[in-house]
């Protein structure tokens, strides 16, 4: 299933700048040839944002920068 909403992304983020930059992110690791946490046949974006609405991607605040985390 390819439809993805901001909304469904939302539910585990509370801030659509930080939806913009994990997505941003893992698109970037999906392109260098990351493994996909969600098997999925479409582009890079429509994963990464599964994988964020599936909680199988999430951002870590502590006092280092963000960093994408993965379950």
């Amino acid at each position: 299933m390819a439809r993805v909403t901001v909304e469904d992304c939302l539910e585990n983020l509370n801030n659509r700048f930080a939806l913009v930059h994990l997505a941003s992110r893992r698109v970037r690791q999906l392109t260098k040839g990351a493994k996909r946490l969600s098997p999925s046949k479409n582009k890079d974006i429509v994963t990464a944002l599964r994988e964020i609405a599936d909680k199988k991607v999430r951002v870590r605040l502590d006092s280092v920068p963000s960093r994408i985390e993965f379950l």
